[in-house]
């Protein structure tokens, strides 16, 4: 078949490969572009459950020429592109050798820090390059020194850029960083799969790391509060992380029984999980270093399974999730008014359940996995 025949090819970048929480990256490496995909990383884990060739940045013995090399290359990077991380020497030529061999037509960095870096070679072998700014990289990144002017020297390299949220996309405007071929494509739910089941009134779960970004000690005593004079009322929490055994002490000691901490958990649980309860919980908060969500994949497969919301003003969440109709939304760090916003669901299941209802039709009218990688993948073929 002619090259110009051929399926594209779509060359991936991100930080670690592969990362069985990050649905998003492996969505796109295994539906991008018929699957058509091969993977660029800063660190390759050694499953590849996707088969895909993959190319591992930093893997492999440095040979001793390039490590004499690597401190004027470093200098370079920094001179021209504010970037202290850009393949040089024998990595960079075997980086573009392994695009030339699989015939890479187009890359997506899946964010934007990984953009900077692959940015100038892909330009060098003229490959459009799109980057995806999805939390962090829109946000704690822009309070480090290099990597707001490394942003600004980025932009004309790009075909285009995706964000997950808008708000991201206004984090980045405000300190002058536009693309004009930006757009907002939210990671999206697989509706289909994630769907209403038979729910429970006083049912409520939390998914997501137990990290100080979600406040999971806040969606605990909020819940308590909250569920003080219901019957039957109960949290499942899914999810690992650092907070998680001081979370499970402190549920204990304040309401045995009332919490059950499930650790991480497959996707099928997770489906299985949403699709009983009524109330999903976040209480998503601004880390003291910047750091933000984008908009959590975890509020659009709630939505999408028939939960009402309970989360905060923070970040793109207000995009997705409308007071009153889909959820309640509270400000960062109101530990009461979450709490009052969970017990008025649970003593008035009936706003739950209907909550429910208008939040599946919107995961489905703004949310669907299929079409938002559809506008993807649009975007990625006009740049061909």
């Amino acid at each position: 078949m002619p090259k110009s025949e051929r399926p594209p090819v779509l060359g991936i970048v991100t930080s670690t490969y592969h990362r069985s929480g990050e649905t998003f990256v492996n969505h796109h490496i295994d539906r991008l572009l018929g699957g058509n995909t091969v993977v660029v990383c800063n660190r390759f884990s050694g499953e590849n459950p996707y088969d895909r060739p993959v190319f591992d940045l930093t893997g492999g013995p440095t040979r001793a020429l390039d490590r004499l090399l690597a401190p004027p290359a470093m200098l370079t990077g920094y001179l021209r592109h504010r970037a202290l991380n850009l393949p040089h020497g024998a990595r960079r030529r075997d980086l573009a050798a392994f695009l030339r061999e699989h015939e890479v037509r187009v890359i997506l960095a899946e964010f934007g820090n990984r953009a900077i870096q692959i940015a100038p070679l892909a330009n060098a072998l003229g490959i459009p390059i799109f980057a995806y700014f999805r939390g962090f990289d829109a946000s704690k990144l822009l309070r480090e020194p290099l990597f707001v002017p490394a942003y600004k020297r980025l932009m004309p390299r790009l075909a285009g850029v995706f964000s997950v949220s808008q708000f991201l996309l206004d984090n980045l405007g405000q300190h002058g960083i536009r693309h004009a071929n930006a757009r907002v494509v939210p990671s999206g739910a697989d509706t289909s799969f994630f769907v209403p089941g038979d729910k429970v009134p006083a049912e409520a779960v939390a998914v997501g790391r137990f990290v100080d970004k979600k406040a999971p000690q806040v969606t605990i005593q909020a819940f308590l509060d909250g569920a003080r004079h219901v019957h039957g009322a109960h949290l499942h929490m899914i999810g690992d992380g650092p907070l998680l055994e001081p979370c499970r002490r402190m549920a204990e000691a304040k309401a045995p029984g009332r919490i059950t901490f499930h650790g991480a958990q497959d996707r099928d649980t997770i489906r299985d999980r949403l699709a009983r309860a009524s109330l999903f919980l976040q209480h998503s908060v601004t880390e003291p270093n910047g750091n933000t969500e984008g908009l959590p994949s975890s509020i659009q497969e709630a939505m999408a399974a028939g939960c009402a919301v309970v989360s905060t003003r923070h970040a793109g969440i207000p995009e997705a999730v409308t007071e009153g109709m889909t959820g309640r939304l509270v400000d960062e760090h109101d530990n009461r008014g979450f709490a009052t916003a969970i017990g008025d669901l649970l003593h008035r299941p009936e706003t739950a359940i209907a909550m429910g209802v208008s939040a599946r039709r919107v995961a489905v009218e703004r949310f669907n996995k299929t079409t938002l990688t559809q506008r993807i993948e649009k975007a990625l073929h006009a740049a061909l």
